[in-house]
């Protein structure tokens, strides 16, 4: 049940957040890092 969760959580991401993975990663701002940090606990928990 937990995985599913996640795995709709990535979809909504995907459709609604940015991609910020190819702008320079220590460049970002906090806000911009914490989106990046968001996406990626939530795609590894899809996994």
């Amino acid at each position: 049940m937990g995985r599913t969760i996640f795995r709709v959580l990535a979809q909504v991401n995907k459709w609604v957040l940015p991609r910020l993975w190819n702008k320079d990663l220590t460049r970002l701002t906090k806000t911009q890092k914490l989106i990046v940090a968001w996406r990626y606990w939530v795609t590894r928990n899809a996994l």
